[in-house]
């Protein structure tokens, strides 16, 4: 086994520990504040309501080129990716507009 590989092994290690503590943690504190898990739980509600919006108005088309060899896209894997893409430019959109919106709300004060 090479140098390198020991090192991909532990910083892929690394990252895991790293989420599941991330996860993990901010759930075992929030136990004390029951309300501000279903703060938590309407966000990721939203989100998944917003993907599935998104999901159902994206389209499953697929070019010929991207049928075949390397890619083997099929149409519910391209409909998945443009519910994706969707999703991300309509929270990307909201997170730029909410900064906007801060920045004004502080400069008119």
């Amino acid at each position: 086994m090479d140098t390198y590989d020991i090192l991909l092994y532990g910083s892929y290690l690394l990252v895991i520990l790293g989420a599941a503590v991330a996860i993990l943690l901010p759930l075992i504190k929030s136990l004390d504040d029951p309300k501000s898990l279903l703060k938590t739980a309407a966000g990721i509600v939203g989100i998944v309501v917003l993907f599935f919006i998104a999901y159902s108005i994206s389209s499953n088309e697929v070019l010929p080129k991207f049928e075949a060899s390397p890619f083997n896209l099929t149409p519910a894997g391209s409909q998945l990716v443009g519910g994706m893409l969707i999703t991300t430019y309509i929270l990307s959109i909201l997170a730029l507009g909410s900064i906007l919106l801060t920045e004004v709300t502080k400069a008119i004060k």
